[in-house]
């Protein structure tokens, strides 16, 4: 998808109404349902903010940008995700942490990112967060600079999205020990699950309008 393209549809993919927990239930552990129902019940999770940033490469061709978390005692530890993370009491709102987050995991300086759309939040109930995820734009490809929480950057077509199918894991246990059985994208060697894939369920469902 051309990058001036995708920018004239910014009113476009403002307008249009998000198919929330529909598409995400393409790409959710058969335990979403009760995961679900603990968020319900937990009023005690945490606030978080991720954001899909959408950038032109060199060829004029839009990206987003994936991360692979670097190796930690951790719940998330090594996995796929968008750049974000926690809310913070100095965050004056969620917006903020996604720019900030942004900024800090990979140096796109927060003045250069637009936010346009809010997208439908997702509960985690492994860390207790609700996350937040947000589209957002810059219009040159950024100079990216990975701190110590990024092993990887990952840099996918726009259009590799809107044409990827999701996989449902076989009994092959390589597949399931690094999914976690769960439904996923291939996008290239990369295995996209749990939250992020169920993000980025509801973006292709939304660039599909386009």
């Amino acid at each position: 998808m051309n990058f001036d393209f995708f920018l004239q549809k910014e009113s476009a993919i403002k307008e249009t109404s998000l198919e929330g927990e529909r598409a995400h239930s393409k790409l959710a552990p058969k335990t979403r349902e009760n995961a679900v129902r603990l968020m319900v019940e937990n009023k005690n999770y945490k606030k978080a903010a991720v954001l899909a940033l959408f950038y032109p490469n060199k060829k004029g061709e839009t990206h987003f940008l994936l991360t692979e978390r670097a190796n930690y005692q951790g719940t998330h530890s090594a996995q796929i995700s968008f750049p974000g993370g926690k809310y913070e009491p100095s965050d004056r709102h969620l917006e903020q942490t996604a720019i900030r987050e942004c900024f800090e995991e990979v140096g796109v300086p927060m003045s250069q990112i637009k936010l346009f759309k809010e997208l439908t939040s997702v509960y985690i109930p492994p860390s207790n967060f609700k996350v937040t995820p947000f589209v957002g734009i810059v219009k040159e490809r950024p100079l990216f600079i990975p701190n110590r929480e990024v092993a990887q950057l990952i840099e996918v077509p726009c259009k590799d999205l809107i044409s990827a199918k999701f996989h449902i894991p076989t009994s092959d246990s390589s597949v399931q020990r690094e999914c976690g059985g769960f439904p996923h994208f291939n996008f290239g060697k990369h295995k996209v699950w749990g939250a992020t894939a169920m993000i980025l369920s509801e973006i292709k469902e939304l660039l599909k309008t386009l």
